[in-house]
């Protein structure tokens, strides 16, 4: 392959719209922007704009909010845990924490709160291990397996009223 022998795909380039060239070409004269007006100048940005009436954008209600103190956890599946210690990343005889399922790449990304175990995925090995929240379907999986799980962040109690 040559740099010189490069080519684009067929019908990649479209031709530009040669505006402007003679009444003949059909665009012509006032090159395809009607006649006179705002919209026939340069430089028209209306995005939104609806001839005076109010934009809908105005007429819709506002709805919800963006929670800024919200936390993000980082999702492990079963298994993702399950071949980290089949690979040897992970040692199932030791306590797993956090700190060892990032050390093993089971959690990428620094702006997380913790780690949240999910239930995708089988476990064989019993396994200890602590983690900022996990489902209930991975709780009963871990346990079923022989295993044991705690949590560091507590469950809010359900709102009365």
């Amino acid at each position: 392959m040559k740099l010189n022998a490069l080519r684009d795909n067929p019908g990649a380039r479209l031709k530009s719209k040669r505006l402007g060239r003679g009444i003949g070409s059909g665009k012509g004269k006032t090159s395809g922007k009607g006649v006179k007006g705002q919209k026939a100048r340069e430089g028209v940005a209306l995005n939104g704009f609806e001839g005076g009436q109010l934009p809908i954008y105005r007429r819709l209600p506002k709805r919800g909010f963006t929670n800024i103190f919200r936390k993000e956890y980082a999702p492990v599946n079963l298994r993702a845990l399950a071949r980290a210690i089949e690979a040897g990343r992970l040692d199932a005889g030791q306590p797993i924490t956090e700190a060892e399922l990032r050390a093993a790449g089971l959690v990428r990304g620094g702006k997380v709160a913790g780690v949240r175990l999910l239930a995708s995925g089988e476990l064989t090995q019993a396994i200890t291990i602590t983690v900022a929240g996990a489902s209930a379907a991975a709780i009963a999986a871990v346990e079923k397996a022989g295993g044991k799980v705690t949590t560091t962040v507590a469950k809010p109690a359900p709102a009365e009223g």
